[in-house]
């Protein structure tokens, strides 16, 4: 038997995106942070994050203007008060990131010399100025490896690459009075085995859950494992029925995942039918700058009533040299499937990309279990409503990881350190000689969340999609209880447990509105509020 392995460290913070990372940076200076990323270190959403971050740095414009399109876009459903701390707090945190050493463009000057030159600010949908700031179309990994850069060199941080949370430890979970976190255990991937980590406070920033459908933008890592551990922990989950389809992924058969960013249409860009003719002025006056669920429910009706694989996002009519100096990164991975955006239009199709919904947090991050902290894509925290507004994504990352830090340090000293706790006990389980199992319900889990639980339900699909979530929760259950851990089983035992969230909160809201259609109830509720899931003590 292989020997127990136990890490102790004041913060453990589970994912290495821009929430976790920023975490981490802002508590290294007072404290011991073990930071577990489940792959690589950059293998996350932020890494892929194409068009920037949203804060206001115009003169024109303001954070009312901001917060107001933040409404506008979440349909009803945003916390006012939420809304504001994030567009306020903006600045600062962008501000933080300069300072860390992200190089976001400047506009050209005459001279050439750009150090006192203004941000260049770009305009993405819902967004009334141009208020995004980013590095060319590459935002997310400027933000990923600077930070991260940091972090490996920090010497109160402890990395721990390919490790997986399994779930959390709590004292109730272990008899003890009260109801709070003392750590988790972990599966190291190289090593094959099961850990335990100890700490203090434990925050989790493990991104969204966009793997459960089939086809998504988002990378393999994005399993909602924080949001379905914190389920099992006993916290709280809201608004899981509003899954953001991201308009514009690029239909290729060996482009999986690739996303085309936003900022094209920001920029120019025209979505368009085979024929050629443009199609979103017919559903909304601000045609491709509409909200993202608008325009994915365009996209969707256009291809099934025309009967189109695919339709094409078109940038070719603007000059070459604009096109290539904005968007290199696009430029080139498009010649690489012989695709020239300068002169060709680009076949697209919507994927799951963002989810708006999750473990329920107050303005600090805080969840329902004491100790217990949920930032960036994982929380909900009012911010998003019904659909998230493009490039607010990173920028709540940031803001509400500076605003755990602060919680967490002016707790930290009067938090005793945790005591000993169970080592994990895998002494009645075996390998497994069946992974084909995995793989079959893997497939058909993502299979009927595509078609069922998609960009448009209805309540029969929902049911349906109940009811198949259901047999394959059993099978995965008795799975994990008779197997040794694998990568594959802990994805998919969180997947089902979010899938089976995000029907549950479809079912329950009787309305269409933002991103969650349902052709039943087309219309919109005149007092809309979130929906939320308690978990059975």
């Amino acid at each position: 038997m292989k020997q127990a392995v136990e890490h102790q460290s004041d913060i453990l913070v589970i994912g290495s995106g821009a929430a976790g990372l920023t975490l981490a940076l802002h508590l290294a200076e007072k404290s011991k942070v073990i930071l577990l990323s489940k792959g690589p270190l950059a293998e996350g959403s932020t890494y892929y994050a194409q068009g920037g971050i949203a804060s206001v740095f115009d003169e024109s414009d303001t954070i009312e203007s901001h917060v107001s399109d933040t409404l506008i876009a979440g349909a009803g459903l945003c916390d006012k008060e939420v809304v504001t701390y994030t567009a306020e707090n903006a600045k600062a945190s962008m501000k933080w990131l300069i300072e860390c050493g992200v190089a976001f463009d400047k506009e050209e000057t005459a001279d050439g010399d750009q150090s006192n030159a203004p941000y260049h600010l770009t305009r993405e949908g819902g967004h009334s100025h141009r208020r995004i700031l980013h590095s060319a179309d590459a935002t997310g990994k400027a933000v990923q490896t600077t930070l991260q850069d940091q972090a490996l060199a920090h010497p109160n941080i402890q990395v721990l690459e390919r490790y997986n949370a399994i779930d959390l430890i709590t004292t109730r979970k272990l008899n003890r009075p009260g109801n709070r976190v003392v750590g988790a255990y972990v599966w190291n991937r190289d090593a094959e085995h099961v850990e335990t980590v100890t700490a203090k406070f434990v925050a989790i920033a493990t991104g969204g859950s966009s793997k459960v459908y089939q086809y998504t933008s988002n990378p393999d890592i994005a399993s909602g494992d924080g949001i379905a551990m914190a389920w099992r922990a006993g916290c709280r989950v809201a608004n899981m029925e509003f899954n953001q389809f991201h308009p514009t992924c690029l239909y290729h058969a060996d482009a999986r995942n690739y996303l085309l960013t936003e900022a094209l249409r920001g920029e120019g860009a025209y979505l368009k039918r085979p024929d050629g003719t443009r199609f979103m002025p017919e559903f909304d006056e601000r045609a491709e700058l509409a909200p993202r669920d608008i325009v994915a429910r365009a996209i969707d009706y256009e291809m099934k009533r025309l009967g189109a694989d695919c339709l094409y996002l078109d940038i070719s009519h603007k000059p070459a040299d604009f096109v290539i100096k904005h968007f290199p990164t696009i430029h080139q991975r498009c010649l690489e499937f012989g695709i020239d955006i300068t002169t060709d239009p680009i076949p697209v199709v919507p994927a799951a990309h963002y989810t708006c919904g999750g473990v329920m947090t107050d303005l600090h991050g805080q969840t329902d279990i004491n100790g217990l902290y949920a930032i960036g894509e994982v929380a909900y925290t009012g911010l998003h409503g019904a659909n998230r507004l493009a490039s607010n994504s990173l920028l709540e990352c940031l803001v509400f990881a500076r605003a755990a830090a602060q919680d967490i340090e002016s707790l930290l000293s009067k938090i005793p350190t945790p005591g000993q706790v169970p080592h994990w006990d895998e002494s009645q389980v075996s390998n497994s000689d069946e992974e084909v199992v995995i793989a079959h319900n893997w497939h058909e889990l993502r299979l009927f969340m595509w078609d069922y639980v998609g960009i448009v339900r209805t309540d029969k699909r929902l049911e349906r999609a109940l009811r198949r979530c259901a047999m394959l929760q059993q099978e995965i259950q008795e799975y994990y209880s008779n197997f040794r851990v694998s990568n594959n089983l802990l994805e998919l035992r969180n997947l089902v447990q979010v899938a089976e969230l995000i029907i549950r909160c479809a079912m329950e809201r009787k309305e269409s509105r933002g991103l969650h259609y349902n052709a039943d109830y087309p219309e919109q509720l005149d007092n809309p509020q979130p929906t939320i899931l308690q978990p059975e003590r």
